[in-house]
Order: C-alpha cells, then sequence, then structure tokens
C-alpha cells in the first residue's frame, strides 16, 4: 500500500470519528477514499487492522457508553443519537464489545472521572471485542 492510498484511507476514517452518527455505508466511505468499495474494504482492513463497519461500530459504542453513563437518557434514545437504526443490533453489538448490555452498563454506577486525564481515560474505556472464552475487563 502506498503513502497516497493511505492519506485517502485516513480521510474515510476521520469522515467515520466526525460523522459517526450519519448514516454511512462502505460506497460512500470508499468514495471519500476514492476507491472502489471492494478495494476500500480490503485496503482498511490490511492498513487499520478492522473492517471499515467495525470501526464505525467501535466509534458509535464509545459514543453510546459516554450518553449512557450521563443517565439522561434510554437505551433507545441513546441508539438513536448514535446513528445506529435496528435496537437490536446496537444493544448486541454493544453487548459484543463492552461485556454487558446496555440497560446493565447505564444502570451500573460510574465514576465522574474528573481527575483522570480525557487520554487515558478514552484509553480505558475504548471497547474492545470480548470473545465468549475470555472473561470481561
Amino acid at each position: 500500500m502506498n503513502t497516497e492510498d493511505l492519506v485517502r484511507l485516513r480521510k474515510a476514517r476521520d469522515r467515520m470519528d466526525r460523522e459517526y452518527a450519519e448514516p454511512l455505508d462502505v460506497p460512500a466511505l470508499a468514495r471519500t477514499a476514492l476507491m472502489s468499495a471492494g478495494h476500500f474494504q480490503r485496503s482498511f482492513r490490511a492498513a487499520f487492522g478492522e473492517t471499515p463497519y467495525g470501526y464505525l461500530m467501535t466509534r458509535r459504542i464509545e459514543r453510546a457508553k459516554a450518553l449512557l453513563r450521563r443517565g439522561d437518557l434510554t437505551v433507545t434514545e441513546v441508539c438513536i443519537a448514535v446513528g445506529c437504526t435496528s435496537l437490536g443490533s446496537f444493544s448486541s453489538r454493544f453487548t459484543e464489545l463492552v461485556g454487558e448490555s446496555p440497560s446493565a452498563y447505564r444502570a451500573r454506577p460510574h465514576d465522574a472521572g474528573a481527575s483522570i486525564p480525557a487520554c487515558v481515560a478514552k484509553m480505558y474505556t475504548r471497547p474492545t471485542r470480548v470473545r465468549a472464552s475470555e472473561p470481561p475487563p
């Protein structure tokens, strides 16, 4: 992969970071990277270690965790706010990445975290895929 391809892939990834709540699909992201959809998917995975959909859902779940910690929105409202259209798919993906359901996560007490630098908090709160054979983090 050449430097020009990496720059275009980063533009698509930056778009996912900014517009995570928008209805983004692979063809739209591929257009951002000036690539065909298939080439974009293969190149994105090779460059970043996960599929574009996986990356986008991780961004959405990160934001959902923050909204759920606030506690003023229902799980359905959070699902819609982060750009998911199916509550069932959102809940399944949240549970897969976080290790507990959105409702259980919302009900659990959370520290305010005011004294923790944002860069450290992000490192520890970023969702990661929990495998069935591994205990949750």
